[in-house]
């Protein structure tokens, strides 16, 4: 297939014109592009910045990162959700601190080597912390190419993202990698969008891309559909008694890993069930009716919950896994997921 021919030269001019003032550009470390880019993985870049501000504050290197208590580290990231992320960040700082004296090392290969960081990521820091020569290939990426070029090939085969690698490769200056691939990025963010119609008016390669040409830019990129999400029911109940709510914590594996919720059951249950269910762990429920939650619903990657539930009162010692926090406690130490963000309010008093 043929090519659109050199981008580099339209493209860094445009993004020297129209890059958006970010902290971790401002500053590039590899420590900087390295957490700026695990935070953006499956989170807007509007949704990340202050995250990113307070995690830097909170800590500044990497083996502040490696010491960080696990309480804590989660409850900076509380609200960018995939909490994955965020413990192989711990897991790789360690190892940058026992194997390569508390700095990431400047080879794509070595840093593939560390947990969380795959293809994309090592990139990413080779190429814009340490100005060496590497492909950084998300989907913004691929989503450029497969119109630059007109490719109607599978976006989600790897063979595909195989050959689009090496077309970056190829289309990537020896002087430059990281701008170019920060402009390619930038481009897919900004112009050559996802889910819609590109603002073919506003690309500086308009003139170059062969689906433009050809007129199949909307068509591009072919992807395979994502299977149904399975819909979970899940029921809630905010458990107060006096000043505190009944806060449990989540297996140290699977979804949510270690993290803290209201109480809840993964099935749907009715009213009676529900309290019946309180009474068996030694909660007494008091004379107060209880009061009926507002459904709400969140999405993970393969898993829908639907939630609903009540607001009650009890006495009792708090159940194993749990405890009896106050809203300031539940506000500033335990680590709540966006997943519950519906009934956040009633656990920390809105704070």
């Amino acid at each position: 297939m043929n090519g659109p021919g050199p981008i580099a030269p339209a493209l860094l001019a445009w993004f020297r014109q129209n890059a958006r003032v970010l902290p971790f550009r401002q500053d590039p470390t590899p420590y900087h592009i390295w957490v700026s880019e695990i935070m953006l993985q499956q989170t807007r870049v509007a949704a990340a910045l202050e995250h990113y501000r307070r995690f830097m504050a909170a800590l500044p290197d990497i083996p502040a990162l490696a010491a960080c208590p696990d309480e804590e580290l989660f409850k900076l990231w509380e609200g960018l959700g995939y909490y994955s992320r965020a413990r192989n960040l711990k897991k790789a700082a360690q190892l940058v601190c026992t194997e390569y004296g508390g700095q990431l090392p400047a080879s794509y290969e070595e840093l593939q080597k560390l947990p969380g960081i795959g293809e994309y990521t090592a990139g990413a820091i080779t190429s814009i912390a340490f100005g060496l020569p590497a492909p950084a290939v998300d989907g913004n990426v691929l989503r450029v190419f497969a119109r630059l070029y007109n490719d109607e090939s599978n976006i989600a085969d790897p063979a595909t993202k195989r050959l689009f690698t090496r077309r970056v490769t190829e289309q990537q200056p020896n002087d430059a990698p990281g701008p170019f691939n920060e402009a390619l990025m930038e481009l897919g963010a900004l112009v050559c969008l996802p889910g819609g119609a590109p603002l073919c008016g506003q690309c500086p390669l308009a003139g170059q891309c062969l689906a433009r040409a050809a007129g199949t830019q909307l068509e591009l990129p072919v992807k395979t559909p994502p299977k149904p999400r399975r819909v979970q029911p899940v029921t809630v109940l905010v458990v107060r008694r006096e000043n505190r709510c009944l806060l449990q914590q989540r297996p140290d594996t699977g979804l949510l890993a270690g993290l803290w919720q209201p109480f809840l059951f993964e099935e749907a249950l009715d009213e009676g069930e529900a309290l019946a269910r309180l009474a068996d762990l030694g909660l007494s429920v008091g004379t107060a009716p209880p009061r009926p939650l507002k459904a709400a619903k969140h999405i993970f990657s393969h898993v829908e919950w639907r939630m609903s539930g009540w607001e009650v009162t009890a006495e009792g010692d708090a159940p194993a896994g749990c405890v009896w926090a106050t809203a300031e406690e539940a506000a500033g130490r335990y680590a709540l997921p966006g997943a519950f963000k519906a009934y956040r309010p009633l656990l920390t008093g809105g704070r």
